[in-house]
């Protein structure tokens, strides 16, 4: 080919714009945009700090952080040490309380026994779950109760002298559900159960006879301490302090958080080691007397969508 017929060619390309370059080539080197990010977190604590010293030298309090917790809405059932009421509300309280399902069992009139069963046909990790349950309640015993319907269990449980009955239900082979019915008048209380995790055999060699210390906390309405109380109703006042175990089930957005430690004291300083299990419990409904669901009264009761039962997030009930 002639050189002088490439040259016009060469002179259209000297005239055209240069083509872009594609998006992923004018992209900054990953280093650039650290070191970018890094220079504006930089200056975001500078001007953090700059406006804390000038919030001190003016004497204006501190700012509490918003959270759900102190946002919450008000309700006229919970009980506050600073209320104006207060005293007034616990003595309320303390009377209802005394005439209660549970009074009996606060009065030290009878000691708890418990029946723990399962659904017709348990799987291994719910006959497990079971397992360990009656190893951490005292005066405990689980069995199967087949063909029977839960009438039936909670009527055979009445005459064999329980005090409590619980109920484990379960959903693709892992327990998803408890039901707790105070025997002999109720009430009957079904909470959805969820992240459990199950000791270990290191955990598991730990466990003893002892019967555990037991702490409910943050249940602050008048449904949260009946719910409390209900829990507590389960194991002994008398515990054996010897064993160094607690139980502890911490209300936390309406969610009960069930924890199993062992403590001890160096140097006068406690230390705690968790045995397990875990698991969350959150009520579905509280019903008066013993397991109706059909024809049962309910003193609370959780619908299938939140929204339809809770008019914000920040309300809570326990």
């Amino acid at each position: 080919m002639d050189l002088k017929e490439m040259e016009p060619e060469s002179e259209v390309n000297e005239g055209q714009a240069e083509p872009e370059l594609p998006k992923l080539a004018r992209k900054k080197p990953r280093g650039l945009l650290r070191q970018e990010k890094l220079k504006d977190l930089k200056n975001k604590k500078k001007i953090q700090k700059r406006d804390r010293k000038l919030r001190k030298a003016s004497g204006d309090p501190k700012q509490v952080p918003r959270t759900i917790e102190n946002t919450r809405e008000p309700d006229s059932t919970v009980f506050h040490s600073d209320d104006e009421n207060y005293d007034q509300k616990t003595q309320d309280l303390a009377a209802e309380f005394e005439h209660d399902e549970f009074a009996d069992y606060y009065s030290d009139l009878y000691k708890p026994k418990v029946l723990i069963t399962y659904k017709e046909k348990p799987l291994r990790k719910v006959r497990e779950f079971g397992k360990i349950l009656t190893e951490i309640v005292p005066n405990s015993v689980r069995i199967f109760r087949r063909d029977a319907s839960v009438k039936e269990t909670i009527q055979a449980a009445i005459n064999k002298g329980y005090t409590d009955l619980l109920i484990i239900n379960e959903d693709r082979n892992e327990p998803n559900g408890l039901i707790l019915v105070h025997l002999p008048d109720g009430p009957t209380a079904y909470f959805r159960l969820s992240n459990v995790i199950f000791p270990n055999k290191r955990q598991r060699k730990e466990f003893t006879d002892h019967r555990p210390e037991v702490i409910t906390t943050n249940f602050t309405t008048g449904l949260g301490k009946t719910v409390a109380r209900m829990l507590g109703a389960v194991f002994h006042q008398d515990a054996e302090f010897k064993g160094r175990h607690v139980v502890t089930m911490h209300n936390q957005r309406d969610y009960i958080f069930f924890r199993h430690h062992r403590y001890k004291f160096l140097k006068n300083k406690p230390y705690l080691r968790e045995l397990g299990p875990k698991f969350t419990l959150r009520l579905q409904y509280l019903q008066e007397g013993l397991y109706d669901p059909k024809c049962g009264e309910y003193r609370w009761i959780m619908t299938d969508k939140r929204h339809k039962i809770e008019t914000s997030r920040r309300r809570f009930f326990l």
